[in-house]
């Protein structure tokens, strides 16, 4: 069993994808863990924005949250139609450009990539923000944490989707369990003390340092709206879910949302109740508002060491969602040539193994470059995920109106309000954090798109240029000129003489004139190739020196044959390479690698006529040197 066996699991076959189908209960780890662990980091998000205001912005997190949830709701059943509609899939992406048009689409495609890899990014530093809430010791560490996570997470969806949901559920089932838990109990103390429960561990107090105003509250609610990211994913996968697919994955959407909104609403009351505030992130001392809350209910217990530990697994997991969806959607992007079609092609576990490493990089990059720190990617975050969710929702209303149908005005309103309810939303959100960092996202996405047309126009002019409807024309045939260049005759250069003549009588060996060596061989050449070849009946192949006072020996070799080339307009030229191929690897660092070179530079200056051909001599293992 090889080393990639290990980690990555066997090769399957195609045949083997019906297997890799997962339903409504597997689903939710896989496509959920995004939404649901946002309630760990959504209304801490808010409230860290409440912080100048002390204990009278505490109270507005409440209004805040339930204006999300409101929010939320909205969007639940715009999604729950667009998995109706497109069963095979109706992310995003598709719905714009099959209903908007492809300029929308593109829009679509890249705020979905930026939320996406924003989303592995905030998921994984929030989750390690979970531990150094319970560990401060360990704040430190947090940036090798962080990557730690991703190696993990790369590795284990490079495995397969069925595997991912297989070793997702549990923590999911326990942190969705603890959490739930823990409002329940802290809903019940806050009845029973009259709404005014006492912490077990009781908050700092949060004194104040300034006035409340309209723009702090609309800060707060763009921050907030982060809670909502990864609702997408379900619809995004539907192509995952075993058959009925259309009722599992609305299920699972189903389950996910209402496990959400349940999560949001507890936790804001019983921020509100238990007068907890939001600490300053990256300062010594930093805890999360989950983690001040689950102290405050249930005290610093075992109870509370196994809820942080589930809510850290689950924040760094949460990021699957994006490693689930990110692939599928460059595949999509791939098949329209909008991005290079390595990421339409499966890996050997039917994954889209290039999206996954992709994605993975370009996270890593970023938790180095923001230390880390959940609060410094923030403002980045929620502009992708609500452009993106407003583009599905008016595609949605352009496809009902298109299809009609008895349902198809109902059908229309409903996503009709989310677009407009969404499209509101990104307009605030891009607003309230665009000094914060939020204007990074406005001009990415028009980055993204430039390049994704670029590479489609790339595309499209080879289409342009190498298609062919014609039948192959097999008239004016004749046999190419061979160039062979040779250093000196050996095993090597007999062999690629041998192929040349089999393919042409008209060879040309090629020798640049340097040393020793180039004597011997133009003194040697009659008897060694020149009277074998006479005497088989082949055309006997001169020998052309070639000079070069200043003992380059690349350089003259390609003039030759662009020289060859343009004096006979009629003919191809095929140059044989004769290559010496090494048993190890590191044998290749003590040779020259001209032939490398040659390749290279015949390739690039080299024309439709002129066709490079290697002649690969392979050595034998070295015999085990025996000392005496």
């Amino acid at each position: 069993m090889s080393l990639a066996d290990v980690l990555f699991g066997r090769p399957l076959a195609t045949s083997e994808e019906r297997g890799e189908k997962i339903g409504s209960g597997a689903g939710i780890p896989i496509f959920g863990l995004d939404a649901l662990s946002s309630a760990a980091y959504g209304p801490e998000a808010a409230l860290t924005l409440l912080i100048p205001l002390g204990a009278a912005g505490i109270a507005y997190i409440l209004p805040i949250s339930l204006s999300i949830i409101i929010l939320l709701g909205i969007v639940y059943f715009s999604y729950r139609q667009t998995i109706e509609a497109y069963p095979t899939g109706g992310g995003s992406y598709t719905v714009a450009r099959q209903n908007l048009g492809p300029h929308a689409g593109l829009l679509a495609g890249a705020a979905l990539m930026i939320d996406y890899i924003l989303t592995v990014a905030v998921g994984i530093s929030a989750g390690v923000g979970a531990l150094v809430s319970a560990a401060p010791s360990l704040q430190p560490h947090t940036l090798g944490f962080c990557l730690l996570i991703l190696l993990v997470l790369t590795i284990v969806n490079l495995r397969g989707v069925r595997e991912v949901g297989a070793i997702f559920l549990i923590p999911t089932c326990l942190f969705i369990a603890t959490l739930l838990g823990i409002i329940g109990l802290g809903v019940v103390k806050a009845l029973i003390s009259g709404g005014q429960p006492v912490a077990v561990s009781p908050p700092q107090p949060h004194p104040a340092t300034a006035v409340l105003g309209a723009w702090v509250l609309l800060q707060a609610f763009s921050n907030g709206c982060t809670a909502m990211t990864g609702v997408e994913a379900v619809s995004n996968g539907v192509k995952a879910f075993r058959e009925p697919v259309v009722q599992s994955a609305q299920r699972t959407l189903t389950a996910i949302i209402a496990i959400l909104a349940l999560m949001l609403a507890g936790i804001a009351y019983l921020v509100r109740a238990y007068h907890i505030g939001a600490t300053d992130p990256g300062e010594t001392g930093y805890q999360s508002v989950l983690s001040l809350l689950v102290a405050a209910v249930a005290g610093k217990s075992v109870f509370y060491y196994i809820t942080m530990g589930s809510t850290l697994l689950v924040l760094a997991l949460s990021a699957n969602t994006a490693f689930a969806d990110f692939p599928r959607l460059c595949r999509a992007l791939a098949e329209d040539c909008y991005l290079p079609s390595g990421f339409a092609t499966q890996g050997r576990r039917l994954v889209y193994s290039q999206g996954i490493w992709v994605l993975a990089g370009v996270c890593a990059f970023l938790l180095i470059l923001f230390g880390g720190v959940t609060d410094r990617l923030i403002p980045l975050y929620a502009v992708g995920a609500f452009l993106a969710f407003t583009l599905s929702q008016a595609g949605m209303v352009m496809h009902w109106k298109r299809t009609g149908g008895p349902k198809a005005v109902r059908s229309m309103l409903v996503n009709g309000v989310g677009a407009l309810t969404t499209a509101i939303t990104v307009l605030v959100v891009a607003v309230a954090k665009f000094a914060a960092g939020a204007w990074v996202t406005v001009l990415l996405i028009p980055g993204m798109i430039i390049l994704m047309a670029h590479i489609r126009r790339h595309y499209d002019r080879i289409a342009t240029e190498t298609t062919d409807p014609a039948p192959l024309d097999l008239n004016s045939l004749r046999p190419p000129l061979v160039v062979v260049p040779l250093v000196r005759w050996s095993r090597i250069a007999k062999k690629a003489l041998r192929f040349a003549l089999n393919i042409s009588p008209d060879v040309l060996a090629v020798n640049v004139g340097s040393g020793d060596e180039a004597g011997n061989l133009q003194r040697e050449w009659t008897r060694l190739v020149q009277a074998p070849a006479k005497q088989a009946g082949f055309p006997p192949p001169p020998l052309v020196l070639l000079e070069s006072p200043y003992r380059f020996v690349l350089g003259p070799i390609v003039d030759y044959v662009l020289k060859l080339e343009r004096d006979h307009p009629d003919r191809q030229v095929a140059v044989l390479i004769p290559e010496l191929m090494e048993t190890r690897w590191h044998h290749y660092l003590i040779h020259n690698q001209r032939a490398e070179w040659l390749k290279a530079m015949l390739l690039f200056k080299g024309t439709q006529r002129i066709v490079v051909i290697n002649v690969p001599w392979y050595l034998q293992s070295p015999k085990p040197v025996v000392l005496a």
